[in-house]
Formats: structure tokens, C-alpha cells, sequence
């Protein structure tokens, strides 16, 4: 029997760009279902996306170190979701590529790109290393506004945080 993977779909929006904008997460393992959204006033959509990638692994984060605390208290077995697979869909390719690509060779560059220009969203780019880091999730893209019905929904919020 395959374990069962937790599952994040995650997006992010902007009304201009920049402008006000807004990011989104759901996350799924087994029946369990968590949404999650946010805005900001002035931002951009590459910013968005990497914050709704970022909240969501970091609420599991959070999640995951205080379930381990309390089940190495009372030496009990951790819950099946504590080890899962980790699998993030996006439909952005900047983070996507970012994560899977780019992000080694501006590590290595000391934060610059090909052109050795800064990196933008270096902050974000390095919360997001420091979570991957630790928790090794899987990257995915999926195509944006073509059905997939958590997708649709993260869209949805963002949609909603943006208002």
C-alpha cells in the first residue's frame, strides 16, 4: 500500500503588477482539507506566489515540530502525516523553475543571476530554500484556469484577498 502524500496547491495574484495583491494555499492529505489566504497592498505576482508556497510549508512546519514534541513527550508514534510525502502544484513556473533550476546557481553565484544581476525576491527565494530544506517537498507544475478544481479554488481566494 502507497502512504499517502500531503498536497498543496498553492497561487498567487496581483491587480497590477505590482498592485494590490494576494496568495492562497489548500492543502490536502487524505480527508483532511486546510485553506489558507492573505494580501498585501503593494506587492507583485512573483512575490504572491513564493508567500503562498512559503505559508503553507511553514504552517506545516510548525505543525509537524509541535505534533513530534508532543508525541516524543508521551512516547507515542507520530501520525501518519508527520513523515508524508510533500507535494507542492503550482501553476507558476517562476516558482517551479526557481526551486528546481535556478536557485543552486544563484546560491553558488553568491545571490546573483547569469547576468550578475541581484536576485529579485532574494529573501522570499531564501525562506523558501530554509523550508525545502527541511522538508523536502516535491515541486509540480500544473496549468493554470484548466479545471483542476483546488487549483480553481486557490485562484478563487486569491481572487478574494485581493478585494
Amino acid at each position: 500500500m502507497t502512504q499517502q502524500a500531503i498536497v498543496i496547491y498553492s497561487d498567487g495574484g496581483c491587480k497590477g503588477n505590482p498592485g494590490p495583491g494576494g496568495w492562497a494555499y489548500v492543502m490536502r492529505f487524505g480527508s483532511r482539507y486546510r485553506e489558507a489566504w492573505g494580501a498585501e497592498m503593494h506587492t507583485t505576482n512573483n512575490r504572491m506566489e513564493l508567500t503562498a508556497v512559503i505559508n503553507a510549508l511553514a504552517f506545516l512546519k510548525q505543525r509537524r515540530d509541535r505534533t513530534q514534541r508532543s508525541c516524543a513527550a508521551k512516547s507515542a508514534p507520530p501520525p501518519a502525516w508527520v513523515s508524508a510525502e510533500i507535494r507542492i502544484c503550482t501553476d507558476s513556473m517562476y516558482v517551479k523553475r526557481g526551486i528546481s533550476e535556478w536557485l543552486p546557481d544563484w546560491k553558488r553565484r553568491g545571490w546573483k543571476t547569469a547576468a550578475k544581476k541581484p536576485v529579485m525576491n532574494q529573501e522570499l527565494w531564501e525562506k523558501l530554500d530554509a523550508l525545502c530544506s527541511e522538508l523536502a517537498p516535491l515541486f509540480e507544475w500544473v496549468e493554470g484556469h484548466a479545471g483542476d478544481p483546488d487549483n480553481e479554488r486557490c485562484d478563487s481566494l486569491v481572487g478574494l484577498a485581493i478585494e
